[in-house]
């Protein structure tokens, strides 16, 4: 009787060695699918605070839910150039990391073409309940050239925002920016243009363009050569450029 208490008080410890040993390991387990970012795609390197940690040259892409309804340029984006993406890609910046600070050079509506800190960039495009949109990155996986880029964007600061949406004016939209910006050393440039397309999927134009355009005394420019993100980032693989889609923002 004695010799069955031993033993099984000695069992009766084993089994609870594993277990706090089960324990261990479902919590260092939960840490790394938890504790790290959510990214769905691709593997970066964290910040001392466990979190994404963008890099110099990251393009910042702002990701808009299908059903997300609005009544600015944001919707008629959507609207135009929308496809089979789970998500409607609605703005492009481009990140630059000086030190210890993350800088944005974005064109936009409320800044022309700017470069500002990160949290400039996420006020401005927080959304109507006050939470921040998804914001998915395309890094190159040959960054050798990350500098030449920002300083090429760093040249159009100080300019418009291009509401006309031309090629062939001085003013900058958010891809056009990023695609004037991104051309290597050789002189070849990483994004290409196509011909814009400015219609919903049932074949009419958004009101919001036809008034803009209306505005600015121009027919509404459907077929021009030109860029939008949604488009940049189904090109990214093909570009040399790794993919993080951030289920959680920073």
């Amino acid at each position: 009787m004695r010799l069955y208490k031993v033993m099984s008080d000695k069992h009766h410890s084993n089994k609870w060695i594993w277990i706090v040993l089960a324990t261990v390991v479902a919590g260092i387990v939960a840490f790394l699918l938890l504790g790290r970012p959510k990214v769905a795609e691709g593997e970066a390197e964290l910040d001392k605070n466990n979190r994404f940690r963008i890099e110099n040259g990251d393009l910042l892409f702002v990701a808009l839910p299908l059903n997300y309804q609005s009544d600015g340029m944001e919707d008629a984006i959507a609207k135009s150039t929308g496809d089979s993406l789970e998500v409607n890609y609605i703005h492009v910046a481009i990140a630059e990391v000086a030190g210890d600070s993350i800088w944005v050079i974005d064109a936009t509506l409320k800044h022309g073409v700017e470069r500002h800190p990160l949290d400039t960039f996420l006020s401005d495009f927080t959304l109507r309940n006050g939470s921040l949109p998804r914001i998915d990155i395309l890094r190159l996986k040959d960054n050798s050239e990350a500098n030449l880029f920002i300083d090429q964007a760093k040249r159009f600061c100080g300019r418009g925002y291009d509401l006309a949406f031309s090629p062939d004016n001085e003013e900058q939209y958010c891809s056009e920016l990023v695609r004037n910006s991104y051309v290597t050393a050789k002189g070849d440039t990483l994004f290409p243009q196509q011909p814009m397309n400015w219609k919903s999927e049932d074949g009419t134009i958004p009101s919001y363009w036809t008034k803009l355009f209306a505005k600015l005394g121009m027919e509404v420019p459907q077929g021009v050569m030109g860029t939008n993100p949604n488009e940049m980032f189904k090109v990214a693989e093909d570009k040399g450029f790794n993919k993080y889609i951030l289920l959680e923002l920073f």
